[in-house]
């Protein structure tokens, strides 16, 4: 029986992936470093911290993966709070009303800081919809690695066969299904190069997986 859907965030809910990507372009020019499109697209779905200690190994650069944290962060704060263009994905609230006016628990499962999970559901008044919220850079492992899922569904309060994962990354996919949830691959236009074959179903509208729709799916 469905029970909870674990939400990602950023692809899914918000599409911050313009600001996240200039703020590493900046960090990657404060730093100077030649990060390619290809290298980029592999990061996604991963926390800040794990993608700058893979850039500090790949490039063997003497700043530690903190400080390019700090770096990246500042920029995407500037760039959260001077951005007028951010917005919820189209559909997307429709869908979370969807689900908690049906009874389903959500609970945000984001590789982002927290710090920017509560500036996004501050902004767009989230909160009252959510009963908890995990952010990937407060635990032990990252995207692929299933610890944010399983954490999710503990914090849920209901077991994994019960709950659904949707999520717009590679890495976001494969850490759902490692967990052994099922898993909704959204493949969003804003997502590119991702790989949706590991996902349960792939859907392009969130028309699709409204409540009644995924309840049939999921059985």
């Amino acid at each position: 029986m469905l029970k909870a859907i674990l939400f990602d965030m950023d692809g899914v809910i918000v599409d911050t992936e313009p600001l996240h990507k200039k703020a590493y372009y900046q960090m990657f020019s404060d730093v100077n470093i030649p990060v390619t499109e290809k290298m980029y697209e592999t990061f996604t779905g991963q926390s800040t911290l794990n993608i700058c200690k893979q850039l500090c190994d790949h490039f063997e650069l003497s700043e530690v993966p903190e400080t390019l944290v700090s770096i990246k962060r500042k920029h995407f704060k500037y760039l959260f709070e001077n951005d007028t263009s951010l917005a919820l994905l189209d559909g997307v609230l429709d869908l979370i009303k969807d689900y908690h006016n049906n009874g389903l628990t959500l609970v945000l499962a984001s590789s982002a800081s927290m710090p920017n999970i509560n500036r996004i559901f501050k902004r767009f008044d989230l909160d009252q919809y959510f009963v908890a919220k995990l952010s990937g850079a407060d635990l032990k492992e990252s995207k692929p690695h299933p610890e944010i899922f399983l954490k999710a569904s503990e914090a849920s309060g209901h077991a994994t066969q019960h709950c659904i994962v949707i999520e717009d990354s590679t890495n976001g996919i494969a850490a759902a299904k490692a967990a052994n949830i099922f898993c909704v691959g959204y493949n969003s236009h804003n997502s590119k190069n991702q790989d949706y074959s590991k996902a349960d179903t792939v859907v392009s509208s969130f028309k699709e997986i409204e409540f009644n729709l995924v309840n049939k799916m999921f059985y």
